[in-house]
């Protein structure tokens, strides 16, 4: 049976777990050093934190506390909007680094499509994998339009799109586009920001397997191909995430809940936020 050791391989023969753990809104200290040892403890293997999380020094201690062998973590932090342009980023992601406690990171992602600033912040990507300092790069939120933009004079093409998708926010052009280029898509808030947990759709599915909605929501991700981060800092549930292996939605179950995409949003849109 397949499980939290299953990965997908990026464009450039990197594996990364096609199951992680976000600890968005986890504060920093003792929450998130808890909870990145609960889910390490769980069997995860993949951690995602990012500078305007204000977490990574509790993220980079959990690591050290959990004797785990740092090859066999996969950590991804981001660089945010104001630390945005060629210098700027690189002293940024040493600043990340020293927080976490890392030499080499797995996966750097550009945070959002700032207007003006994201081209230059890929430049630094680039260098910093060309030096060998990252093991892959990506971007976040980025939608159709900015990903053509960029690839205009990338050099190396993004080998990870991390947006927000869900059953109500299933991006399937995007996606699509993603596909074509070879860029792994990654969702962020795949439970809606547990605002799908109560929806009868999804209960009458989750009732069918005797699973929980996030633990369905979830396999729909990962037969869909498409990696997955939950959040959360209760032990039960960090736990309860992980066992989405034993079960499969069938045809019709994945085209039901595909239906319910409405294009609804919890969070910003990338063409209009201001951070």
């Amino acid at each position: 049976m397949s499980g939290l050791t299953d990965t997908v391989t990026l464009a450039n023969g990197v594996k990364m777990p096609k199951l992680g753990f976000g600890v968005w809104q986890v504060k920093d200290g003792d929450e998130a050093v808890n909870a990145v040892k609960d889910a390490l403890e769980a069997g995860y293997r993949s951690i995602d934190t990012a500078a305007a999380y204000q977490n990574e020094e509790g993220v980079g201690k959990a690591i050290q506390q959990s004797g785990i062998s740092r090859d066999d973590l996969f950590i991804t932090t981001k660089v945010w909007n104001n630390d945005q342009g060629y210098e700027s980023t690189l002293e940024a992601f040493e600043t990340s680094m020293n927080k976490l406690g890392l030499d080499v990171l797995d996966l750097y992602l550009i945070h959002w499509p700032v207007e003006g600033k994201y081209k230059e912040t890929w430049k630094a990507l680039e260098k910093l994998y060309k030096d060998g300092r990252v093991r892959a790069i990506g971007v976040c939120n980025f939608h159709q339009h900015h990903l053509e933009d960029l690839l205009e004079e990338a050099e190396v093409v993004p080998m990870v799109n991390q947006i927000e998708l869900h059953p109500k926010l299933t991006q399937e052009p995007l996606r699509d586009y993603c596909k074509s280029k070879g860029i792994h898509v990654e969702a962020w808030s795949p439970l809606g920001s547990g605002k799908l947990l109560n929806h009868p759709v999804l209960q009458d599915i989750a009732k069918k397997h005797d699973k929980s909605v996030a633990q369905v929501i979830l396999r729909w991700d990962l037969q869909h191909g498409i990696i997955t981060i939950p959040k959360s800092v209760t032990k039960s549930r960090i736990i309860e995430n992980t066992q989405v292996f034993d079960f499969e939605l069938s045809t019709r179950e994945m085209g039901v809940i595909d239906q319910l995409n409405e294009d609804e949003r919890t969070g910003p849109d990338p063409d209009n936020f201001n951070f």
